[in-house]
């Protein structure tokens, strides 16, 4: 019995128009709440403390959801997983909007990053299931890890022109609203790609765990996207309370990064067609390496600034890119039989690497200055090339 996905006829812009807003709203519903954040205690009648619950919970969940929906669109497939998750994110989104309690204000969050988190696992689970043989993946990922950078960017500016204007309930009507067209689009247009041959047994997370080449690309994805997490955590109290930029100057020179990688995007595919996913992973760990250089250098002999801060950045913003391009695709290479498990624990890893180490970094070391960014881009670079190293001598003994 065949194990191929049936044929995906989509171009790339039409699929990352039915794929990528799941990807979005996902990060959104994380990032555009942050506004509202410090009025909802009073809102709610509560303390600060459950509300701060309502962000931690929504990012663990967001996390480890994966564990549970990986396996599930393994055994019954991806189209089930990813619309059943965006209805219920859509529903829980509008009732959200309804809410005046806490109690039942944290139930929904929960639930809202159970729908997120079901969605997220079954688009790439489906990006895999198609694209793992075809140049057009390199696109595809590096959209997406474009898009990840971009959404903390902008999702706290949305946010807060919503509540000026319409309150802070807008925030969630209008996250279920941009659900809605999405749902419905994936109803019409999303087919379903499970390998015939999709594992149905249980012990899927075990090969995964003991497949060195999926650490080593997973450690990759954690890298950059981290590196991307602790400029976010930073770069505020750098350019606004140390260099003096107003809100409206930082957020034009945070979206340059951004920018970049959305740039650097445009050429992935030739450049990973030409290194190949080992190449494109060493490029990209290097171009951390030389960025974390460059801050170091930037801290030590200068004041912060445009080209002492951010200018660095662009240099990591493109080994992001290098990176995301061919994360997915190394990590999940071996697992085409149960790539929503390898799906599931590639971003659940992901996820507690960079909520973990990035946060660590950034409160031990000084959060208002250089080296917590260029710390974490550093070491993790160099765990990567380890690994890599490894995996390459390994690869080398068995031919």
């Amino acid at each position: 019995m065949s194990s191929k996905p049936p044929v995906w006829a989509y171009s790339v812009p039409s699929a990352l128009l039915l794929m990528a807003p799941f990807d979005i709203l996902a990060s959104l519903a994380m990032d555009i709440y942050l506004p509202v954040v410090p009025a909802m205690p009073v809102v709610l009648g509560t303390s600060s403390a459950v509300v701060q619950l309502t962000l931690s919970l929504y990012m663990v969940m967001l996390g480890f959801g994966q564990i549970l929906f990986g396996p599930i669109s393994d055994r019954i497939g991806r189209r089930p997983v990813l619309i059943g998750g965006a209805v219920l994110f859509a529903s829980a989104s509008f009732c959200l909007a309804l809410s005046t309690a806490a109690a039942p204000f944290v139930i929904l969050r929960f639930l809202q990053a159970v729908g997120a988190s079901a969605a997220l696992v079954a688009t790439f689970a489906t990006v895999r299931d198609v694209y793992a043989e075809r140049p057009e993946g390199v696109v595809i990922y590096s959209m997406f890890g474009s898009i990840l950078a971009f959404v903390p960017a902008l999702g706290p500016i949305a946010g807060a022109l919503l509540a000026d204007w319409f309150g802070w309930r807008a925030i969630f009507v209008a996250l279920g609203a941009l659900a809605v067209p999405a749902i419905l689009h994936a109803l019409f247009r999303w087919p379903e790609t499970r390998p015939v041959a999709a594992v149905t047994t249980r012990g899927t997370f075990g090969p995964v765990l003991r497949s060195l080449t999926f650490w080593t690309y997973t450690l990759g994805f954690s890298a950059a996207m981290g590196t991307f997490f602790v400029f976010f955590s930073t770069a505020p109290r750098v350019l606004m309370d140390r260099a003096g930029y107003s809100e409206l100057a930082f957020s034009l020179a945070f979206a340059t990064a951004a920018v970049v990688m959305i740039i650097t995007t445009r050429f992935a595919k030739r450049f990973v067609a030409r290194w190949g996913n080992a190449g494109s992973l060493r490029r990209g760990m290097a171009m951390l390496l030389v960025g974390a250089a460059l801050l170091s250098l930037g801290q030590i002999f200068g004041r912060p600034s445009l080209w002492s801060f951010i200018a660095p950045m662009w240099v990591i913003a493109v080994g992001i890119v290098f990176t995301a391009s061919v994360a997915a695709n190394g990590a999940l290479a071996e697992f085409g039989d149960r790539a929503g498990s390898a799906v599931a624990l590639h971003f659940c890893v992901q996820s507690l690497i960079v909520s973990i180490a990035g946060t660590l970094v950034v409160i031990r070391l000084q959060g208002d200055t250089a080296w917590p960014l260029a710390a974490f881009a550093a070491a993790m670079a160099v765990i990567v090339l380890i690994s890599l190293e490894c995996l390459h001598r390994r690869e080398g003994a068995r031919v």
